[in-house]
């Protein structure tokens, strides 16, 4: 209703190349609404390469998102929102992400780095919290412990939100969330009305 984008998706997939023309179409189907809600609740993390990629319909220049700083290998990875990646689709309106506590990992990459480039509001809830990628050790005796390797490193914040999750800007349960986001596009909508019958509409 009132022309708002939805688009649900539950994990950043490692095969961009395969996913592309899907991802695509999803985007390119929704260029046209007036708000974009991407809805992160049931999405658990995957790939910061996808990650990049998603971020780059919504950038018109190349920009600063994330970096991996990898401990044990000495390295950093650095992540952009390149245009040159969004095949000449480039989404101008607002953007809602709706969190929960279950959203974790790329996921809160996603909705960190968009929101803290100014490109996204959050709604919902404080997410899980993780932004070390971690990998499995054998500690001997057939046990095996998953432990950090690298660390995400925001170039606005300068931190992450390891343990912290990522802070919604406006905290509502997540059941409620997709509601809310709505009424505050409507409520948006209505104050850039320029007439009377905009705003009624």
């Amino acid at each position: 209703p009132g022309n708002i984008g939805y688009l649900l998706f539950d994990g950043f997939v490692v095969d961009i190349e395969s996913a592309k023309p899907t991802i695509y179409s999803a985007h390119k189907f929704l260029a046209n609404t007036i708000a974009i809600i991407i809805d992160l609740r049931e999405n658990q993390g995957g790939s910061p390469e996808m990650v990049s990629q998603i971020e780059s319909y919504f950038f018109k220049e190349k920009t600063h998102m994330n970096d991996i700083i990898n401990r044990s290998t000495k390295d950093t990875t650095v992540f952009y929102a390149d245009p040159a990646k969004a095949d000449s689709l480039n989404l101008a309106m607002p953007v809602y992400i709706l969190t929960s506590h279950k959203t974790f990992s790329a996921a809160e990459d996603f909705s960190y780095g968009m929101q803290q480039a100014k490109r996204a509001i959050i709604v919902g809830e404080i997410s899980g919290g993780g932004a070390h990628p971690q990998m499995p050790f054998s500690i001997g005796q057939g046990f095996v412990s998953s432990i950090p390797f690298a660390r995400s490193y925001n170039p606005n914040t300068k931190t992450n939100w390891e343990g912290t999750g990522v802070i919604p800007d406006v905290k509502v349960e997540a059941n409620k969330a997709l509601s809310k986001a709505q009424e505050l596009i409507f409520a948006a909508q209505q104050q850039a009305a320029k007439n009377e019958k905009e705003k009624q509409r």
